[in-house]
């Protein structure tokens, strides 16, 4: 019998070290590589070609989003099954815009996460059901919302829609200055606007923000 050829890519050891002894217990699934960051997913996927890369979204460097749109479009056959701590939709949404097949939230069961696997593995979309009541809730208040969305994003300037934008996109402080040549404590400063002129408190708050007002393609 085939195994299933499983690429995980997260930046904490030990989680990993985990996933590794659970997923090559099971007859039918064999880990062949690991990453610690995006930059390292791609690479090793186009090494090894597994049939599965387990995606986290926050890592160093190159993050889950930007690492699933590459392997995509390098092996469309490999399919990224998200495994992350990320439950707000706007994370789901942006993920599978990049093309992942699958989102599993890391609090999930064991024989949930292996279900998972299967499932996507056999060519099925895979979203867990803690997931579903979200996509339900939004898209009854998504309208509605996003009018009051782009009525707020004309009070912003363009370096603050700037730094809005690469905040939804996972940057950390010191990427965005390192990106559009600002000091971090420019970007904090910038942060703190947004946060007083939009009423924004935590980054899924940001990321949803950003897609509902059109800075990030969804």
């Amino acid at each position: 019998m085939s195994k299933i050829r499983l690429l995980l890519a997260d930046d904490h050891a030990v989680l990993r070290a985990g996933l590794k002894t659970l997923l090559n217990a099971e007859p039918d699934m064999e880990v062949v590589a690991e990453a610690a960051n995006g930059g390292e997913t791609i690479l090793k996927s186009n090494e090894f070609l597994p049939d599965i890369v387990l995606m986290d979204i926050t890592m160093p460097g190159q993050g889950g989003l930007e690492a699933t749109r590459e392997i995509k479009k390098r092996n469309p056959a490999i399919k990224v099954l998200v495994l992350t701590m990320h439950e707000d939709e706007s994370f789901l949404y942006e993920m599978l815009r990049a093309g992942a097949d699958g989102y599993v939230p890391k609090k999930a069961a064991d024989t949930e996460l292996l279900a998972a696997i299967r499932a996507t593995y056999r060519g099925e979309h895979f979203i867990h059901s803690s997931m579903t009541a979200q996509m339900v809730t939004e898209a009854r208040n998504k309208q509605g919302t996003k009018m009051a969305r782009n009525d707020g994003i004309s009070v912003l300037s363009e370096r603050e829609r700037e730094v809005l934008r690469f905040l939804a996109l996972g940057y950390t402080n010191q990427q965005i200055a390192d990106t559009i040549y600002l000091s971090v404590k420019t970007v904090e400063t910038y942060k703190a606007r947004l946060r007083d002129k939009l009423g924004l408190r935590g980054r899924a708050e940001f990321v949803r923000y950003a897609m509902e007002a059109g800075l990030v393609d969804m």
